[in-house]
């Protein structure tokens, strides 16, 4: 069983920054990949930022490159989001998900569809308003 955490919402100013945190534990805390997910108000749920756990590779939906980064800390079993120059489209509740059951292993986290996403946290809200 994986159980993850968030943390580090909050509001800030547009051209702000924000570090999200995801600490995973459990009996069982390993995975295949790990993704940062949003849902703004009337949305669907969107993948964001994804990290593969057996090399650390990383992929990004277009409207967040070069501004967000995901990365893991493996001795604290943490992943993070770095998020720089923040905009109101970026308000939502930020979700980390971890993909841990799957039949299909597959090399890269981008191929894996937000179903295969198997723990979810419970998201922690970001709000970008001046």
């Amino acid at each position: 069983h994986l159980q993850l955490v968030e943390s580090g919402g909050g509001l800030v100013q547009p051209g702000g920054s924000l570090r999200l945190s995801c600490a995973a534990s459990g009996r069982n805390s390993e995975y295949w990949a790990i993704g940062w997910f949003r849902q703004a108000p009337g949305k669907e749920r969107e993948e964001v930022a994804c990290l593969t756990s057996s090399d650390s590779s990383t992929n990004y939906t277009d409207s967040v490159k070069g501004r967000f980064t995901i990365s893991r800390d493996s001795a604290k079993n943490t992943v993070y989001l770095q998020m720089n120059s923040l905009e109101p489209e970026d308000t939502a509740v930020y979700y980390c998900a971890a993909v841990k059951g799957v039949l299909i292993i597959y090399r890269l986290c981008a191929k894996y569809g937000i179903n295969d996403y198997d723990f979810w946290g419970h998201g922690t809200q970001v709000t970008v308003s001046s």
